[in-house]
């Protein structure tokens, strides 16, 4: 299993489409064996999905995320763990044991409407609703 997370100083940036680098986990036998930190290179939110299956991501932990990347994850086989927050290693950890709190009906819709993300927000807590 592979493991991606949004990162962004050891938390999970909470908006997947302008995340600008992932945390990747490599997992055996239930037990993280490798990790590393991996630049998108500005790709953005369509992208995003397609970058990620090109290294062989499975599995994705974010805060918010849009309708769009959700449906390219799920054409990539990605399986998603949305609206989640707090610490990366934490969430993978708490994946790993059954107990990772995330909300399966995430949703962000605030793409391409002007609704400007300011200092703080938190895209995974509060649905993006403005």
């Amino acid at each position: 299993m592979k493991i991606a997370v949004t990162y962004e100083n050891g938390q999970i940036f909470q908006h997947f489409g302008h995340t600008e680098m992932f945390k990747v986990y490599e997992v055996e036998d239930n037990s993280v064996k490798n990790e590393s930190i991996i630049p998108t290179l500005g790709s953005g939110h369509g992208a995003l999905a397609g970058f990620l299956k090109l290294n062989n991501v499975d599995t994705l932990i974010c805060g918010g995320i849009g309708e769009g990347a959700k449906n390219a994850l799920a054409d990539a086989g990605i399986k998603l763990y949305g609206g989640v927050t707090g610490d990366a290693d934490s969430a993978v950890k708490a994946l790993l044991s059954g107990t990772l709190e995330f909300n399966p009906a995430v949703h962000c819709s605030h793409h391409d409407d002007g609704h400007n993300h300011g200092e703080g927000h938190t895209c995974g807590e509060h649905g993006c609703k403005h």
